[in-house]
């Protein structure tokens, strides 16, 4: 049974919505929950679905009071794409790839916001972790003014592994960090690019940035030091296009 379009609850038709291979953000289980939880629960890590824990007041409030059986499955209200999606589009549009990557930006306002402007300046396609990194719900679709119709977002489950995978196929890779020495605008973005952009309290993982072709750094000159995850990717995609259309 449903109680939305993106709650699915009861043991069989969670399972069933696993089996069927429908987007599922993430499933909560019940703490108290008996029988056969663990083959659904199995089911769904084999398929790298985040499974949770939860009390059964929330899995109450989340199926609206129905029969969940100890299980409900939040399900996706968008269909993410994969990685070799993105690299394709920018190969049939004759264009170097152009993809921003997200590196545990969970703010929904954030996220809205920074696939509004990827769409705006034409990038080929935007990149998030399954984990700590907020997805494509009803905010995010709200923020972006409908963006999200238009831009092909892919879900990886180790944002090191897909940086690394997209290095072996070219793509050069440009963190956004405080820390860093070089201006962002020294960088050369008239070549196969993908720019990570991290949270705005921690901003990109340690691991990442050894991962990066380029760490960057966005200059200022008054009392703050650092911006807003969503305006300092828009500075970013702005040079990417101003330099591109300089050259074109």
């Amino acid at each position: 049974m449903r109680e939305n379009e993106n709650i699915i609850y009861g043991r069989n038709p969670v399972l069933e919505a696993i089996n069927s291979g429908r987007e599922i953000e993430k499933i909560y289980v019940s703490k108290n929950a008996k029988g056969n939880i663990s083959k659904i629960i199995k089911s769904a890590r084999d398929k790298n679905i985040i499974v949770s824990t939860a009390d059964n007041v929330t899995l109450d409030k989340m199926s609206g009071n129905g029969n969940h059986q100890g299980i409900v499955a939040l399900c996706s209200l968008y269909k993410y794409c994969d990685v070799e999606d993105i690299l394709e589009y920018a190969s049939e549009k004759g264009e170097k790839p152009f993809i921003l990557l997200l590196d545990g930006i969970t703010d929904t306002h954030n996220f809205g916001a920074i696939i509004r402007t990827a769409e705006a300046f034409s990038a080929h396609g935007i990149v998030i972790p399954k984990r700590r990194s907020a997805v494509v719900n009803s905010t995010v679709v709200k923020t972006s003014a409908g963006a999200t119709e238009y831009m092909k977002i892919a879900k990886v489950s180790n944002i090191n592994t897909a940086i690394n995978n997209l290095k072996k196929q070219g793509v050069w890779i440009v963190g956004s960090s405080v820390d860093a020495k070089e201006d962002f605008s020294n960088v050369d973005y008239d070549q196969p690019i993908a720019i990570v952009i991290g949270s705005e309290g921690e901003g990109i993982s340690e691991l990442v940035k050894k991962n990066c072709d380029y760490l960057v750094k966005i200059p200022m000159m008054g009392n703050m030091n650092s911006l807003n995850a969503s305006v300092a990717a828009s500075i970013f995609m702005y040079e990417v296009v101003r330099q591109r259309l300089g050259k074109a």
